[in-house]
């Protein structure tokens, strides 16, 4: 089974890399007691192919392409085939169908390349961008804000979640369960989506033609003038997500 995993994990590597246009050269391999995969990406490219990030504007629509719940999509599930102390508290919340459907759409998202909304960020001009990985979109979106060179705020009034789980959270904390901080946007996403900012007409296009290219986007917030930082409404909309 371990041979077999170790495989499917490499072939599927292989294939992305092939899917986003990128060659695999060299590696090495070493005796772990832990199966460990990883990688570096380098590329040479001029200029003019660099999208510089920080020249949002006062105006400008932010974009997020990916929903956010991974972090609490794969803890469910490994807290479910575990049967450990937190599964007790969750198993009340969520049924154990919905926890394989949740961290199904998680693994589809995770599996996704950023690839097309990459490419529509210059098709439609993109101001500014970055990943949502380790410091949940908050964490990331104040990172990019700080890095702006017009005084500006981003103000994050939506968040796309993956079904199920704003509820999960919430009943979790009530229940002295584990605080993924999934409201808060702290909760850490793997493989995530891009957030980008863009002109307001940009974006409707840009959202539009991701989704009728079988992606996932949505208008999640606005830039405003500020003080380059970042905020998430005290009552966002939530978006529940399914695949």
């Amino acid at each position: 089974k371990q041979w077999y995993q170790r495989r499917v994990a490499i072939t599927a590597g292989r294939d992305l890399a092939k899917e986003a246009g990128v060659s695999i050269n060299g590696g090495q391999t070493v005796v772990n007691p832990w199966m460990i995969i990883g990688g570096v990406a380098t590329s040479v490219c001029t200029k003019d192919e660099i999208i510089m990030p920080n020249q949002a504007v006062a105006g400008d629509k932010i974009v997020l392409t990916k929903p956010l719940g991974t972090q609490v999509a794969v803890n469910l599930h490994q807290w479910m085939n575990l049967g450990t102390p937190s599964w007790n508290i969750a198993k009340d919340l969520i049924s154990e169908e919905d926890v394989m459907k949740g961290f199904e759409d998680a693994t589809i998202s995770m599996t996704t390349l950023n690839l097309a909304a990459a490419r529509l960020m210059h098709k439609y001009g993109a101001h500014a961008a970055t990943d949502v990985t380790g410091f949940g979109i908050l964490g990331h979106s104040r990172n990019l804000a700080e890095f702006q060179t017009a005084d500006v705020d981003f103000s994050i009034h939506t968040l796309p979640i993956f079904a199920r789980f704003t509820e999960v959270c919430k009943q979790l904390i009530e229940k002295g369960g584990r605080n993924f901080k999934l409201l808060q946007g702290l909760s850490s996403e793997t493989s995530g989506g891009l957030l980008v900012c863009l002109s307001g007409e940009s974006a409707e296009k840009f959202v539009e033609e991701m989704k009728s290219d079988g992606g996932k986007a949505w208008i999640v917030g606005d830039v405003v003038p500020g003080t380059k930082t970042s905020r998430i409404s005290e009552n966002p909309n939530i978006i529940e997500v399914t695949y």
